[in-house]
C-alpha cells in the first residue's frame, strides 16, 4: 500500500465524487478530524472522506483502491487499538451518518453506521423502548454491535448482536447489498461478532423491548472493602434475575456530589447495580447490597440514556485494556481479582472491573461467533492515564491482571474489550471452530482483505 501524499489533483477529485467533506493534511480541521478516543494514537492519514451517504461510502472505497490506499473505517473511533486510523491511507468517516429512526409499533430502530449508543439511546426513550447498547454513550454504535455487542442490560435483552435485524452493507467493490435471516444469511451470521471485516456497514436494524422504567443503585465504598464486597457481590448475582446488570468496579473516586470527600481522587471500591423497571421494583432485589455500609452514593430511578452517558470517560486519556472471561469465580480468582486493584495508575481513569454475564446473553439458540457468551464473569482492565510515563505501569498492570485469572479464563474474549493481543487471540474470541466458517465468508465478501484494520479474518 502507498503511503505518498495525496495532491490536491485527487484531492479535487474526491471532493467532487462524494457529498460528504473531504479533509486532507493541509485543512483546519485535519487534527481534530483524526483524534480518535486513545490519546496514544497519532496516525496522519492521507485523507478522511466524512461521508453523508452509502453512495459517498461507495465513492470513497473505489478512490481508495485505485490508488493502493489502505482504508480505515471511523464510526465512533473508541477502539483501543486507534483502527479507526490509519497512517498514509483513506479514512472512511461515517460520523455525519448518525439518524436513527425508531418505528414504535414494531419496535425496530434504523440506525445509521456512524451513529453513536447515545444517538440510538436518545432516540428510543421518548417510545419507552431499548436495546443493549454499550457503557458509554460515545461508543459508535458500529463497532459495538459488529463486535457483538456487551452492554448494562444484556442479562435482560441479550447482546446487541443478539437484537440485529438486517443490516445494509457496502462492499469492498462498491456494492451495496443488505444482510438478513433471509437475504445473504451467512454475510448477516458473520456480522454477528465478526467485526467490520466484511464491509462497511451504513445501517443496521435493531429489534427494541419495553423498558418501563430504569433503577440503578451506584455506590462507593473505601478500597478496603472491595474484597469482602466483591465476594458477596459474586454470590448476589448467582441468583439474581436477568433484570439486574451492573458491575463491581475498583477506579479513582470523581469528584462528585454523592462521593465522600475523603474519597475523591484515591482508590476506591465502586458497584453499580442496575434493574429494567423502576426503583419500588428494583429495591427488593437490590437489598441484599445495600446493607454493606456504603461510603457514598446514588440509588435512583433514571432515564436509561442518562445512565449511559453519567459515567462517559472524557477524551485525551491514554489507553490499553484488556479482558478475561471466566467459567467460574472461585474464591482464589476473586481474591487476585481484588488483589491486583492495588497496581492501578491512581488517580486515573483506570477501571477494574468485574462483570457477571448469564441471563439472556448466554440462553441464545443461535450460535453466532461470540464463544464468550458462555462464561459467567468478566474481569476487563481498562486502563487510561494522561502522563506518557504511566504506559509501562499501566500496560503491565493490565496484563498481570489478566494473567492471574487465566487458570480460570474460557480462552475466548470480547474483541471490543482488547487491542492487538496477535492472531490466536483473535481466533480464541471468534472460536476455532467459527474461524474456518469466517474465513469462507470473509473470501467471498472480501477477498482482497481491505477491510483489515481490525480484528483481522484473513480469507481463506
Amino acid at each position: 500500500m502507498t503511503s505518498e501524499p495525496l495532491d490536491s489533483r485527487s484531492l479535487e477529485e474526491l471532493r467532487s465524487a462524494i457529498a460528504g467533506e473531504v479533509i486532507g493534511p493541509g485543512d483546519a480541521s485535519y487534527d481534530e478530524s483524526r483524534a480518535v478516543f486513545n490519546a496514544m494514537i497519532d496516525r496522519r492519514p492521507a485523507v478522511i472522506a466524512q461521508c453523508t451517504s452509502t453512495a459517498d461510502v461507495a465513492s470513497a472505497l473505489a478512490f481508495a483502491r485505485a490508488r493502493g490506499l489502505e482504508v480505515a473505517v471511523r464510526g465512533g473511533g473508541h477502539a483501543v487499538s486507534g483502527t479507526a486510523m490509519v497512517e498514509g491511507g483513506l479514512v472512511v468517516d461515517l460520523r455525519r451518518m448518525n439518524t436513527v429512526r425508531v418505528d414504535p409499533d414494531a419496535r425496530v430502530a434504523r440506525a445509521g453506521g456512524g451513529a453513536t449508543i447515545g444517538d440510538l439511546d436518545r432516540a428510543t426513550q421518548p417510545h419507552g423502548l431499548a436495546t443493549t447498547g454499550g457503557r458509554a454513550s460515545t461508543t459508535g454504535l458500529g463497532g459495538f454491535v459488529l463486535g457483538g455487542g456487551s452492554g448494562w442490560v444484556e442479562r435482560k435483552f441479550g447482546l446487541a448482536c443478539d437484537n440485529l435485524l438486517a443490516a445494509q452493507v457496502v462492499t469492498a467493490d462498491g456494492r451495496t447489498v443488505r444482510a438478513g435471516a433471509q437475504e445473504n444469511p451467512e454475510l448477516f451470521w458473520a456480522l454477528h461478532g465478526g467485526g467490520g471485516n466484511f464491509g462497511v456497514v451504513t445501517e443496521f436494524t435493531l429489534g427494541l423491548h419495553p423498558l418501563p422504567g430504569f433503577a440503578i443503585a451506584l455506590l462507593l465504598y473505601e478500597a478496603e472493602a472491595g474484597r469482602e464486597l466483591a465476594h458477596r457481590y459474586r454470590d448476589f448475582m448467582a441468583a439474581a434475575p436477568d433484570e439486574v446488570g451492573g458491575g463491581l468496579i475498583y477506579l479513582t473516586a470523581p469528584p462528585e456530589e454523592f462521593v465522600p470527600d475523603h474519597l475523591v481522587g484515591q482508590l476506591a471500591t465502586g458497584l453499580l447495580l442496575t434493574y429494567t423497571d423502576d426503583l419500588a421494583t428494583a429495591r427488593p432485589h437490590f437489598a441484599p447490597m445495600l446493607e454493606n455500609g456504603h461510603a457514598g452514593g446514588v440509588i435512583t430511578d433514571i432515564p436509561y440514556a442518562d445512565l449511559q452517558c453519567m459515567i462517559d470517560d472524557p477524551p485525551g486519556f491514554r489507553n490499553y485494556w484488556s479482558a478475561e472471561y471466566l467459567a467460574d469465580f472461585p474464591d482464589e480468582a476473586v481474591d487476585l481479582y481484588c488483589d491486583r486493584a492495588s497496581d492501578m495508575v491512581v488517580p486515573s481513569g483506570s477501571q477494574h472491573a468485574a462483570v457477571a454475564l448469564g441471563g439472556a446473553v448466554s440462553r441464545v439458540e443461535d450460535d453466532y461467533p461470540v464463544p464468550w457468551r458462555r462464561a459467567a464473569w468478566a474481569v476487563h482492565p481498562f486502563g487510561m492515564w494522561e502522563d506518557p510515563a504511566d504506559d509501562a505501569r499501566g500496560r503491565a498492570w493490565a496484563n498481570a491482571a489478566c494473567a492471574d485469572l487465566k487458570p480460570w479464563s474460557i480462552g475466548a474474549v470480547y474483541l471490543n474489550f482488547i487491542g492487538d493481543e496477535g492472531s490466536e487471540r483473535t481466533a480464541a474470541g471468534l472460536g476455532e471452530g467459527n474461524l474456518a466458517r469466517l474465513a469462507q465468508i470473509k473470501a467471498e465478501w472480501d477477498p482482497d482483505n481491505v477491510f483489515h484494520l481490525n480484528h483481522n479474518i484473513r480469507p481463506a
